[in-house]
């Protein structure tokens, strides 16, 4: 035998084993989906269902007028308490807003502990100062702004901080 007819009958033999196999896994494949047929068929509501999901629009249009049902589940959740606000000190209130001026003297402001600007000031009483603090005042030698310029503090506050400012200055 020659070589070229060893090559030949080995050539045929891997041809047709690779035939062989091709039919083997024709057939398989064919008796997969005769098995598998039911499961998927157009008309199906599972399968119009999956279609429905993975086209379905992210969101809907409404006109004005128009009513419509909410499609997600609406949560009750209970109002949180409100917190319950505490007074702050003078100390906190002069830290806090006051010390930005009575600290430096911008403005005309008196500085806190400065007796000589704060003697004529506390002569006119404590009322004075405290309504000219939560009302604002504008005086020879500056302004004071209403609250300080801080409205969210209470008016007890603000009288917390006369006082402390008052007697940080005698």
């Amino acid at each position: 035998m020659s070589r070229d007819q060893k090559f030949f009958d080995m050539y045929s033999i891997v041809i047709g084993g690779l035939v062989i196999l091709g039919l083997a896994f024709f057939i398989v494949s064919m008796k997969m989906a005769d098995l598998t047929q039911g499961i998927y068929v157009r008309d199906g509501a599972e399968y119009q269902a999956a279609i429905y999901e993975r086209i379905r629009p992210l969101g809907q249009v409404y006109l004005a007028g128009e009513e419509h049902a909410s499609l997600s589940p609406t949560v009750d959740t209970p109002a949180e308490p409100e917190p319950v606000a505490t007074a702050m000190s003078g100390p906190q209130v002069y830290n806090s807003a006051c010390i930005a001026c009575h600290g430096t003297g911008i403005g005309g402001a008196p500085m806190v502990g400065d007796k000589a600007q704060w003697a004529q000031r506390i002569a006119q009483g404590a009322d004075i100062l405290t309504q000219h603090a939560l009302q604002g005042f504008a005086g020879a030698t500056g302004y004071m702004p209403e609250k300080g310029g801080r409205l969210d503090l209470s008016d007890a506050e603000i009288e917390a901080a006369v006082n402390y400012m008052v007697g940080e200055s005698r």
